[in-house]
């Protein structure tokens, strides 16, 4: 495997790569402060998946009431965003996109005046916003069809400073049916965990569903012989009801316990929101509140 790779693009964000971490970056804020910030987070990104790597086969290992001894400090973001969800089957890497997200951001903001800066490791989003500042983010609900179905804006008065997605037509595997579940939480940490949470219950059992134990399709699956989709053909209108019902009851749930703020759920034609009580701005062609 090749080490770390970094390069500045033309527009002004960078790019970090090694192995399978990719991260896009951006900040905003005077030129000193974003190439100071851009210097620290290539100095913190060089050793990010060495360190991860060491400690594998704990994270791949699913949690119970014994808290693993991680030492690294990306493994141990990803071990207390997964903590909530022990009870239910989940392994540490069920944060590991966030987890690095928050890692990168963390490191490329200290001591630095920034108005604003995200590290968007594959759409999983950590976020900086200075007093005052805003971004407006898009929402995929198909990554297969790669456009906007959804804006969302956010400003730095809001407690959300990460977002991820999970689903089934993702980059990591699913036990449920979900196209996309987008999750706003405290950190991208806990929204990747959240995220992960939502879209395996968005389910319902049906013929057109295909599904295959994980470690077939993928050796190195963290979830062992569990069953993960493969495949979602078209649902009635009844069967897609019926799955989004139960995501958007553990949506709902998981906001009741101040683990996620907000959660976009997409499931073919239809998409539900849940939305906190105020201070949120969500806009779609379509739409259902949950």
């Amino acid at each position: 495997m090749n080490g770390p790779s970094a390069a500045l693009f033309a527009d002004g964000r960078l790019h970090l790569q090694h192995g399978p971490i990719d991260l896009l970056i951006e900040a905003w804020g005077a030129r000193a402060e974003v190439d100071a910030a851009y210097r620290q987070a290539v100095l913190r990104f060089d050793d990010i998946l060495e360190v991860l790597v060491q400690e594998l086969a704990l994270l791949r290992t699913p949690l119970g009431e014994a808290t693993p001894l991680l030492r690294g400090p990306v493994a141990k973001r990803m071990l207390a965003a997964c903590w909530p969800y022990r009870a239910s089957y989940i392994t540490p890497m069920a944060a590991v996109a966030g987890s690095v997200a928050d890692e990168i951001l963390q490191a490329m903001c200290a001591g630095r005046s920034l108005e604003r800066a995200y590290v968007n490791n594959g759409g999983d989003i950590a976020l900086h916003l200075a007093q005052g500042s805003a971004l407006t983010l898009g929402v995929v609900n198909n990554v297969a069809n790669p456009a906007i179905d959804a804006t969302v804006a956010l400003d730095a008065s809001m407690p959300v400073r990460g977002l991820a997605t999970s689903g089934w037509r993702g980059r990591s595997q699913s036990l449920g049916i979900a196209d996309a579940v987008t999750v706003f939480a405290a950190d991208a940490a806990a929204a990747d965990a959240a995220a992960t949470m939502i879209a395996n219950a968005i389910d319902v059992e049906h013929p057109a569903i295909v599904r295959a134990p994980a470690r077939g399709l993928r050796t190195d699956s963290d979830l062992g012989d569990l069953l993960v989709t493969v495949a979602v053909g078209a649902l009635p209108a009844s069967a897609r009801a019926d799955a989004l019902a139960r995501g958007c009851a553990q949506a709902k749930a998981l906001q009741q316990q101040g683990l996620i703020y907000a959660a976009y759920l997409a499931l073919q034609d239809e998409v539900r929101a849940i939305l906190p009580a105020a201070g949120f701005t969500q806009q779609a062609a379509r739409r259902t509140s949950g």
